[in-house]
């Protein structure tokens, strides 16, 4: 019956609730069934077990009563970035290991006032800087695919890669996370989930730990674009507390899934064609252009020329505003702290000790490219070829509708093989990063298998602020793909 239970989706869920069909704590308690048995997959940090099941009686007793928000009593999984009233949130790092804030980030309060249900705080990358899930605190997540015929573990994709884990190997409904440079969409390609990154400014990043204030953005990660709508619906509003919030009003997205793509103008960008892409990668694009002109839309090519300086770009961008937010971390006020003789070792203690190897790296880069002597050189000419990445894209869509791109430029990789490589680590961002340097909506959906059975997605980028279009043409896409696959449940610890 568990097994049952959490084979069930978010819409398929929430239509069970609805019916008296099951009731939440069931369902809760399904999932953290299921939670336990995948331990080895190390996708949770923090387990609220007591909490949840607290909560999905509360929403048992809504239902009831008639009183249900959108997403009553459906069990999520929560990126642990995401800050939760008195529940400990580490952002995957040593040194804020033991903090519990003691206020609610505004996205999961959003989701809480919706009815959701919190299973625990997923894993992450520490403070989010990584596209593999290797560089937590708390150990590497394990995806739950494998390579057919081989059993090493492979990396779930990162940073949101414990989020995508719980998704793919049903241990939540579904789940939250955040995209700064394609930490959303590249784990939910690695994981054959759906990832979406809204517009710049429609979910608050308010409560949210900061990595790259002008690039953060908190999205939905699930096992359908249907899902994808209704969560996206909860977690979004418009936010004073965010000077980044924008004051536009949030759609029922659901309404968007028309199943009909007839008219719209689909762009293939010229330079997303990368030197090394896998013929697997090719070939299941070339698949979703013919799924999408044999149903109705019109294919146009189109060229977004600085596509080429997005990555080094962003590279420059990120650190830098990673080196001023991670300032705060010293020791002082919350988290880790190491004592020293004085106050300058008690700081330079802390941060030794409380940041690992990525962290450390992207502070001395971003550190760096602000100092006085190379600001202009770098940081400035970063923000220069941002704002020319961001002409390049409003340009394309005055004559197309949504882009159409693969997500990754190749399946999973082992755990391990990269983690020394951080260019070859950086380059798993090349798809992805343009839409966050430019403030666009992207999601990617599951489309195929690899020659050797991993999940690959397509990605669908539009308009700012058009989530429904891309949630259209994603829907589009999931139905003529009917991809079905799912990873073997090797992991069980039972």
């Amino acid at each position: 019956m568990s097994a049952d239970l959490t084979s069930l989706g978010l819409a398929e869920a929430r239509d069970a609730l609805a019916k008296k069909e099951v009731s939440s704590r069931e369902l809760t308690s399904a999932y953290l069934a299921a939670i336990e048995d995948a331990t080895p997959l190390n996708a949770f940090i923090t387990v609220t077990a007591d909490h949840a099941l607290a909560r999905a009686d509360q929403a048992d007793a809504r239902i009831a009563a008639g009183e249900g928000g959108l997403i009553e009593g459906l069990p999520l999984a929560i990126k642990d970035l995401f800050c939760t009233d008195q529940i400990q949130t580490t952002a995957g790092s040593h040194i804020l290991e033991g903090f519990k804030p003691q206020y609610e980030s505004t996205v999961t309060a959003n989701l809480w006032r919706q009815g959701g249900v919190m299973l625990g705080k997923t894993n992450l990358d520490e403070f989010a800087m990584g596209s593999s899930n290797e560089t937590s605190f708390y150990g590497s997540v394990k995806n739950p695919w494998r390579r057919d015929g081989d059993s090493a573990n492979l990396v779930p994709g990162g940073s949101s890669g414990g989020s995508a884990t719980a998704v793919s190997a049903h241990l939540a409904a579904a789940a939250i996370g955040t995209d700064t440079g394609g930490s959303i969409r590249q784990p939910a390609a690695f994981t054959g989930t759906v990832g979406l990154k809204p517009t710049y400014g429609r979910c608050s990043r308010w409560g949210v730990v900061a990595f790259a204030s002008s690039l953060d953005q908190a999205g939905p990660m699930t096992r359908s674009v249907r899902d994808a709508a209704i969560l996206l619906r909860a977690m979004a509003s418009y936010d004073s507390k965010d000077s980044t919030s924008v004051d536009i009003a949030v759609p029922d997205y659901e309404t968007a899934l028309t199943g009909d793509v007839k008219g719209l103008r689909i762009g293939i960008p010229t330079e997303y064609r990368v030197d090394g892409m896998p013929s697997d990668i090719e070939a299941l694009w070339d698949k979703g252009i013919e799924w999408l002109r044999s149903a109705g839309a019109e294919i146009v090519d189109v060229s977004l020329p600085h596509t080429r300086y997005a990555l080094p770009a962003y590279y420059i961008v990120a650190p830098a505003e990673a080196s001023s937010n991670l300032a705060r971390y010293d020791g002082v006020r919350y988290g880790l702290r190491v004592d020293g003789e004085q106050l300058q070792d008690m700081y330079e203690q802390t941060r030794a000790a409380g940041f690992g190897a990525e962290v450390k790296r992207r502070i001395l880069i971003g550190t760096y490219v602000l100092s006085a002597g190379y600001y202009d050189a770098y940081y400035l000419q970063a923000q220069k070829v941002r704002t020319l990445i961001k002409q390049d894209f409003e340009k394309v869509f005055e004559n197309v509708d949504a882009l159409l791109t693969p997500t990754t430029p190749t399946p999973a990789f082992g755990i391990g093989e990269r983690v020394d490589d951080p260019i070859s680590m950086y380059l798993n961002d090349v798809m992805t990063v343009p839409a966050n340097m430019a403030g666009l909506p992207g999601i990617s959906v599951p489309a195929g298998l690899s020659s050797d059975g991993l999940p690959l997605g397509l990605q669908v980028l539009g308009k700012a602020f058009d989530e429904a279009t891309i949630l259209r043409v994603g829907e589009m896409i999931e139905r003529a793909a009917s991809f079905d696959a799912r990873p073997q449940s090797w992991w069980s610890a039972s």
